[in-house]
């Protein structure tokens, strides 16, 4: 029986405060019994889309388990009072679950990111992990009439985790209407992982990540992220507010 941790709320999202470690463990004991988990990793980006967005926040709150990704998200938890041990950033619980996935012999699909980018990231996982089951890949480049065929796709493979790779919101959207149709028993949107996984995009040196500055990185090596990036200050004045709120 794996560890149920009940979950923190930040700004009206559920988010669950397990550690790297306890994460895999919930997610591989999840999907050995047979039960469906849909996971969603939050940065402050994706918990402010919920803020816009009602459809998305339902979405949000529907996911089985919603992992603190983001320096931003583990602040937010920690200053409204929760113990959040650490982050769980979405690129390394892909990774480790990649890892666990062949000692457990499970079978994966990867879906999403352009043409061509999901067989790179095969190949390089392939050469890595040894012995790793990629039953099928399928790039994020579809119409809407176009989705009944993925699914049956992804269905007849055969796999039991399915990595998409859509981009927050599509790709938590994608994967909560279609839940119900799809067989994996892992239902994970993983943003850019494939793409990082393929050696297309470099993630940030060790102690930037460490330091909590991953997100400087990528404004650095993407200054078209800027725009994006504002998101950031509104977060972390919304959640102060809410403290105030909650405390006056």
């Amino acid at each position: 029986m794996t560890e149920i941790i009940p979950a923190a709320e930040i700004l009206r999202v559920p988010v669950h405060p397990y550690t790297m470690a306890g994460a895999v463990r919930r997610i591989i004991g999840d999907v050995i019994a047979g039960l469906r988990i849909f996971v969603v990793t939050a940065n402050a980006e994706i918990i402010m889309m919920g803020q816009k967005d009602e459809d998305y926040l339902q979405i949000l709150k529907s996911a089985d388990l919603v992992l603190p990704d983001g320096a931003g998200t583990v602040w937010a938890g920690r200053s409204l009072g929760y113990e959040v041990p650490e982050r769980v950033a979405g690129y390394d619980l892909f990774i480790n679950l990649l890892q666990e996935a062949v000692a457990q012999n499970l079978r994966i699909f990867f879906f999403g990111a352009a043409p061509g980018v999901a067989e790179a990231a095969k190949a390089k996982c392939e050469q890595i992990y040894p012995g790793v089951r990629i039953v099928g890949v399928r790039n994020g480049y579809f119409k809407n009439d176009e989705t009944s065929d993925i699914i049956d796709e992804i269905n007849s493979s055969g796999a039991e985790m399915l990595f998409a790779a859509l981009g927050a919101p599509k790709q938590e959207v994608w994967l909560a209407r279609n839940g119900a149709a799809l067989s994996p028993r892992l239902l994970m949107g993983i943003g850019g992982s494939f793409d990082v996984l393929a050696g297309r995009v470099s993630r940030a040196p060790k102690w930037v990540q460490n330091a909590s500055l991953e997100w400087l990185y990528r404004l650095y090596k993407q200054p078209s992220r800027f725009r994006r990036m504002l998101v950031l200050p509104k977060f972390v004045i919304k959640v102060l507010r809410n403290k105030s709120n909650n405390t006056g």
